[in-house]
């Protein structure tokens, strides 16, 4: 639904695992959209592949592989981009250079997701020695001081817990 509200043609994905979120993505683009995932485990990214060809999307998704903290500097010296939407569901301690990372590859009006912020609670603990933890609170220190975009954070309830997602608008 995200996608279809911004009109997304141009995704960029971080973190792709067995491509469930891609597929999602995908099929809300407008048509003539394109995805690119980025994924660091080639067995990740095959299943992730052989998902998406199964629902008929290998023609719009396109899963690259290696550590995103490499992949991404080489999406900007492609200058690929601006990206219309970014998911961020990745590693946790990188979330804040996957974000700076993010406001580089957008413009005004992309909308950027990240997943798993809330960390069952945990992330209001200022002292917590969790890597995971202390990313996610550094990134929303970042966004905090970030004047060209908007953000909050939604705390989601399911069968694994209680987590949550950051939604932030550039502006």
């Amino acid at each position: 639904m995200l996608v279809q509200i911004v009109g997304a043609r141009s995704i960029l994905e971080i973190g792709t695992l067995g491509g469930y979120s891609t597929i999602w993505l995908a099929r809300g683009m407008r048509p003539g959209g394109q995805l690119i995932s980025l994924e660091v485990d080639p067995k990740h990214a095959e299943v992730a592949r052989l998902n998406v060809s199964r629902g008929g999307l290998q023609d719009v998704v396109e899963v690259r592989v290696g550590n995103a903290l490499e992949t991404i500097p080489e999406l900007s010296a492609e200058r690929r981009g601006p990206f219309d939407l970014i998911f961020i569901d990745a590693d946790k301690q990188n979330i804040p250079t996957y974000f700076e990372w993010a406001l580089k590859l957008s413009r005004p009006g992309t909308l950027i997701i990240v997943d798993n912020v809330v960390r069952s609670g945990a992330v209001i603990e200022a002292d917590s020695s969790d890597s995971s933890v202390r990313g996610v609170r550094r990134f929303i220190e970042l966004l905090r001081a970030e004047s060209g975009a908007s953000g909050t954070v939604i705390q989601t309830v399911g069968i694994k817990g209680y987590d949550g997602f950051a939604i932030v608008l550039v502006g």
